[in-house]
């Protein structure tokens, strides 16, 4: 079974300090990937709270996305705008190794924290700065979130029906690539540092890293003149390649992504004809039959349940899988066995499940520790212990607003097994 409960200290990044100044989603993510992995992160919010923390879902107060963005890491509430909090936080990066920001270009140098100013007293820091479309360029000033970044990169453009307007994503897609892209950037920056000692900027834009996943389609638009249209689940280069409904009003997806699997799909659904045909193994000529194929697939699905059409192209090795729900995923044997899903201790929400880690280590795995923290809880561990500050300095900065009070988190689940 998975393991939560491993000390950071075990972890490959073990020793690592990042900063988190960052907010709501894609900074933030590239702060909890590298936790996930040992790293020592502090969370430094203003002391009203990070927007994150209202967003639904939330049970009993608390936010379900802040318990996943927030988990195995510290927090402090700081504001930064005010001089005596951009002072306490200079003095927090000259111990650190990664400083993480997504305020809007010039922000940082408006308060006293021009990173240039900060490589100075600290020659080894790695400062990851998050925006909508990066540090420099004619839109770098303006505000960016995801949805900005989905349509803008080009992806809502191809993403819904054939019919349809442009579809953006539920879910906030290009901050989560964002932050994939980020701790992978982070990690070469550091790789850099422990060589030679040298910090340096990482200038990470929101629109860039979704932009890069689309494929050859600027390639494409630059030799072919060609541009991609919105097919729903189709795509120009794989067919057949469709969500089919089955009989019972469950939905598979399936891929022909090769020129054998697709012949083995056509095959279990009684259509050797079309698997034999002269034109079927070339993509152009698949793609010339798509509506014939995906007829043929369609209604041999449509007639069986789904538990017996998955059966069925499982036999063959055909790639077909079920199109599942989170319902679907938190009672799937396999998820649960390779860590996919975790269940971590919530000190109000009790055994509280979410996502596991990104990747499997075999030598160095990394753990999921604790989840997201109340705010300012580690204000006296990381201000008082760490940093040293007099109580009575503490208490004026408290009173001042520019440090909110240490809240310690209340469990309401005592007694749970």
């Amino acid at each position: 079974m998975f393991d939560t409960t491993s000390d950071a200290t075990t972890g490959p990044l073990h020793g690592v300090r990042v900063v988190d100044a960052a907010t709501i989603y894609a900074g933030p993510m590239v702060a909890t990937l590298l936790g996930d992995f040992g790293a020592d992160v502090i969370k430094v919010e203003h002391p009203r709270g990070d927007g994150l923390r209202q967003w639904e879902w939330r049970k009993d107060g608390e936010s379900l996305w802040w318990a996943v963005v927030g988990r195995n890491k510290r927090d402090v509430s700081l504001a930064l705008s005010d001089p005596r909090g951009a002072e306490v936080m200079r003095q927090l990066l000259t111990e650190a190794d990664v400083f993480i920001e997504n305020f809007r270009p010039g922000t940082l140098e408006k308060w006293g924290l021009d990173p240039q100013d900060l490589l100075a007293v600290n020659p080894k820091l790695v400062v990851v700065r998050v925006s909508g479309f990066g540090q420099t360029g004619p839109y770098s000033s303006r505000p960016g979130f995801g949805t900005i970044a989905e349509a803008m990169s080009g992806f809502a453009d191809t993403n819904g029906a054939a019919d349809g307007p442009p579809v953006l994503p539920q879910w906030p897609l290009a901050d989560g690539v964002a932050a994939l892209a980020g701790a992978f950037a982070t990690m070469v920056a550091l790789r850099h540092a422990e060589a030679t000692g040298e910090g340096q900027i990482v200038d990470l834009s929101i629109y860039e890293p979704l932009f890069w996943i689309l494929g050859a389609q600027t390639s494409a638009y630059d030799q072919l003149g060609t541009l991609p249209t919105r097919q729903g689940s189709r795509t120009g280069f794989n067919v057949p390649r469709e969500c089919f409904q089955t009989r019972d009003g469950r939905w598979i997806a399936l891929s022909g992504a090769t020129t054998s699997t697709a012949q083995r799909i056509m095959r279990v659904v009684e259509r050797p004809d079309l698997a034999d045909a002269e034109w079927f193994g070339d993509i152009s000529g698949r793609i010339e039959h798509r509506d014939e194929i995906d007829e043929a697939i369609a209604d041999w699905v449509g007639r069986r349940d789904n538990v017996d059409v998955l059966a069925a192209f499982d036999a063959v090795g055909a790639t077909a899988g079920p199109v599942y729900s989170a319902a679907d995923i938190a009672a799937d044997p396999h998820f649960a066995e390779r860590g996919s899903v975790v269940s971590v201790d919530h000190p109000t929400l009790g055994a509280l499940r979410m996502q596991g880690l990104i990747a499997q280590l075999s030598r160095t795995p990394g753990s999921i520790r604790s989840p997201g923290p109340a705010l300012g809880e580690h204000n006296d561990d990381v201000l008082r212990d760490q940093l040293r500050y007099p109580q009575d300095v503490l208490d004026e900065l408290t009173e001042a607003g520019v440090i909110g009070p240490t809240r310690t988190p209340i469990s309401t689940n005592q007694g749970r097994s």
